[in-house]
């Protein structure tokens, strides 16, 4: 992966994204853009909309979210102790010993996220399901108002942020469902700058998909695009305990995975597979027999409806603090946004036969 692309997915991943508040990492992708893009706008949902070719046609929105999972600051108690509410699909089993940024108008605020250690646990408390109820996070204030100083209610907080690498060029990191989807469908517009487009082309960093895919739904609407786009997460299964029998076989570094089935234009997915084929471009194939719970949704059934298709980085340890994807997926996945995109033109119908 280039040195400045590289650069630029860290800088993201080091940049708390919690759904409905988005902004900052927003501000890092208008930053990145400026010389790729040759407009880039950002609606009052919070989308930033960065195009290239603006009057070509037909209209390609790429779609890839920028929100993460995270907690949002409910009460703070007479002792300090911050209780918080889920937003998104917040595992429970995964937060006791967390690391967390609040994230405040005044700055980030550290804590960390408590409950009683198992050592005082009743019996029929060490069995039972885990409450968020019964854990708080803990940025050692005295009491409350001392935590008030620092934190207010309404205030979200995500895992601790940061990057790092493991073998065979994969890295691990909280957050990376989605903003790996943000970073694929930017890179996708670098890679495009230098090519010849019919296509106006619109790589959309989007907003609240992890409640709700809403902020494709308001882009969508908004540029009223003939094709579109998602790129999401997936879940990998070549590890264990998980079956393929249920999930399908995806495999981490061995290439972005279609989506085949009702959410998906088969024109556009027959054309993505026929450019992988001779581009020789690593893919995989998942099996999408109903609608997806993906940001492809709501692109699908925009207005008088778009051709969509939904195309998957594969992910290990999906709303954890130690998701896991391949560089070589995502530079995979942008390459074949590119050349695919490359070959779309006025003449190109989507409607199937």
């Amino acid at each position: 992966m280039r040195a400045e692309s590289f650069k630029f997915l860290t800088e993201m991943q080091e940049t708390p994204s919690p759904s409905g508040f988005e902004q900052a990492v927003q501000r890092v992708v208008r930053k990145r853009m400026k010389t790729h893009a040759d407009a880039i706008t950002t609606d009052v949902h919070g989308n930033t909309i960065c195009t290239l070719n603006p009057k070509g046609k037909p209209g390609v929105m790429l779609a890839g979210h920028c929100d993460q999972i995270g907690l949002m600051v409910n009460y703070i108690d007479d002792k300090g102790f911050i209780f918080v509410r889920p937003i998104g699909g917040i595992d429970n089993a995964v937060l006791p010993g967390t690391h967390v940024t609040v994230v405040t108008k005044k700055g980030h605020v550290y804590g960390i996220i408590g409950r009683k250690p198992v050592h005082v646990l009743k019996p029929e408390e060490r069995n039972a399901k885990m409450e968020l109820r019964d854990m708080w996070i803990d940025i050692g204030a005295k009491d409350k108002k001392e935590a008030e100083k620092h934190v207010s209610l309404g205030d979200p907080a995500v895992f601790r942020l940061g990057m790092e690498q493991l073998e065979n060029d994969m890295i691990v990191s909280p957050g990376l469902d989605n903003k790996t989807g943000t970073f694929v469908v930017m890179e996708t517009l670098r890679l495009l700058k230098g090519m010849k487009l019919s296509c106006a082309v619109h790589a959309v960093s989007t907003v609240q998909e992890e409640i709700g895919c809403r902020g494709a739904i308001t882009s969508c609407f908004g540029l009223e695009p003939e094709v579109g786009i998602a790129v999401d997460v997936t879940h990998a299964t070549d590890y264990p305990d998980i079956d393929k029998r249920t999930h399908g076989d995806v495999q981490i570094g061995k290439g972005p995975v279609i989506g085949i089935g009702a959410n998906i234009n088969p024109v556009l997915s027959d054309l993505l597979i026929d450019t992988a084929k001779k581009r020789k471009i690593p893919y995989q194939i998942s099996a999408e027999p109903s609608a997806t719970p993906t940001d492809a949704n709501a692109l699908q059934i925009s207005r008088a409806g778009v051709a969509a298709a939904l195309v998957s980085i594969p992910n290990r340890y999906m709303h954890t603090q130690v998701e896991t994807v391949s560089l070589k997926d995502l530079e995979s996945c942008a390459k074949l946004f590119a050349e695919t995109i490359s070959r779309i033109t006025p003449k190109t119908s989507f409607v199937p036969k």
